[in-house]
């Protein structure tokens, strides 16, 4: 109980100054009338009544409207930093995990969950980052966050899960569907102008890999089978489609690399 003691005892001061303002105010404004002949002890009662709300509550409620649309805007960037990753502003590791969960476990139970999980990995962003420094290795994660966005539905949800991963969720995707956006992915970052250096265009790599299932799943679970799809993308570099075991957290599997 320490804490709201404390509080409690910080706004005594607060409280004390603004009533010392509004019995100032008030003993002015009664001194100021009495120097009037022609009201009498009612009309002086009268104007004190009305003026005072607009001499001590006109302020006060500004302060008051202010002091909350502050702490609102606050909330609002506190929530944006919990939940957006700094450099590339897509959803964070841990916000883009509790969202995919969440739409995943939207189906009625009894009911399937249709969709596809992507993940796009930059292979090599150590290699521009040890060239050219930092601030490029930032610049080529924000082509790549934005081609991604570009790739996808509005419906569809993108974050970044590490320093170098990106995960895109379709929801109500099928293998086709999920192929398509990688595809497109794909070509969008081939295209992308990235010129760190002065004497030639820096190419951005990057491999896809993804999976598609039919129920209600957990996204360890998805995120672990994607991972092994991507390992085998990075090393063969072509499209492979593999249906995996139903005990194997997905339905179907593909590994796009480029």
């Amino acid at each position: 109980m320490e804490y709201p003691t404390r509080a409690w005892v910080e706004l005594v001061p607060v409280a004390l100054l603004g009533i010392g303002v509004s019995l100032v105010a008030a003993l002015i404004l009664n001194y100021l009338l009495l120097f009037s002949e022609a009201l009498s002890p009612f009309d002086r009662s009268m104007i004190t009544a009305i003026a005072l709300p607009f001499v001590i509550g006109a302020p006060l409620s500004l302060l008051l409207a202010y002091s909350r649309r502050e702490v609102g805007h606050y909330r609002r960037a506190l929530t944006r930093s919990a939940s957006y990753d700094r450099e590339t502003q897509l959803f964070n590791s841990n916000a883009f995990s509790s969202l995919v969960e969440r739409r995943v476990s939207l189906a009625p139970r009894g009911e399937q969950q249709q969709g596809a999980f992507l993940i796009v990995n930059a292979d090599n962003m150590r290699e521009i980052s040890m060239r050219y420094g930092l601030d490029w290795g930032t610049e080529a994660l924000r082509l790549i966050a934005s081609t991604i966005r570009s790739s996808v539905r509005d419906e569809d949800v993108v974050g970044r899960l590490d320093a170098s991963e990106f995960g895109v969720f379709l929801p109500g995707a099928t293998e086709e569907n999920a192929r398509e956006v990688g595809e497109r992915i794909l070509a969008g970052i081939g295209h992308v102008y990235f010129a760190p250096g002065q004497e030639s265009r820096e190419l951005i790599r990057v491999s896809v890999a993804g999976v598609t299932f039919e129920d209600q799943l957990e996204f360890d679970g998805i995120y672990r089978a994607v991972e092994e799809q991507l390992s085998t993308a990075e090393e063969t570099g072509v499209i492979e489609i593999a249906q995996m075991a139903r005990e194997v957290p997905a339905n179907g599997a593909f590994r796009i690399a480029h």
